[in-house]
């Protein structure tokens, strides 16, 4: 299952998505077209389709996710451990959702000031400080099942967020060297991802 990152109908995931097609994988999207809505409601739309998916398979599932993406399936995999084998995060923030460089605040304040003036889809403050969102905020906070494999590919050029957000003690750590958008579209992060998969 492929959980886009921040700004989604993310290109580089569903480049991605074909390229695991071509090997042994079935592909599942998360069902979110634009990654903005409220964190809370997205995670239990993406548990829910997890949930039906796993159960037509037989099988617990593979969750690849970028950037917000990532930070989401660590919830997920935290919340629902009996569903996920394996979690795959790229350049996600692990540690604190807000380990992010400052230019990137611009864009999420565009994004939650929608939210503040009530336009249906979009997160708002109350993701970070309210109620609504205060079962994602303490499973994000919560140990993450030793059961479930956590890998988490990072890079020192990423601009987006801090590499040092992604280095989760629980995650197998790999540096990679790509820019923060790029680790969807880059053939030798894809290639690393399956070596370390079929380990």
């Amino acid at each position: 299952m492929l959980i886009p990152g921040f700004l989604a109908g993310d290109p580089s995931l569903s480049t991605m998505a074909r390229w695991l097609k071509q090997g042994d994988w079935k592909m599942t999207r998360s069902g979110i077209n634009w990654n903005v809505n409220c964190t809370q409601t997205t995670i239990e739309g993406v548990e829910q389709r997890l949930r039906s998916v796993v159960e037509e398979t037989g099988q617990k599932a593979l969750i690849v996710g970028q950037s917000r993406g990532g930070a989401m399936g660590k919830v997920i995999a935290v919340r629902n451990p009996d569903l996920v084998d394996t979690l795959v995060t790229l350049g996600s923030p692990l540690n604190d959702h807000f380990d992010i460089h400052p230019r990137t605040w611009f864009g999420i304040g565009i994004v939650g000031s929608l939210g503040e003036l009530g336009l249906p889809g979009f997160l708002s403050r109350d993701c970070a400080t309210g109620d609504c969102c205060k079962d994602t905020r303490i499973a994000y906070g919560r140990p993450f099942p030793r059961e479930v494999r956590f890998i988490s590919f990072y890079s020192r050029g990423d601009t987006i967020v801090r590499y040092q957000a992604c280095l989760h003690n629980a995650a197998e750590q790999i540096e990679i060297e790509s820019s923060h958008l790029g680790m969807g579209l880059d053939s030798h992060v894809w290639v690393r991802m399956s070596e370390e998969l079929g380990a």
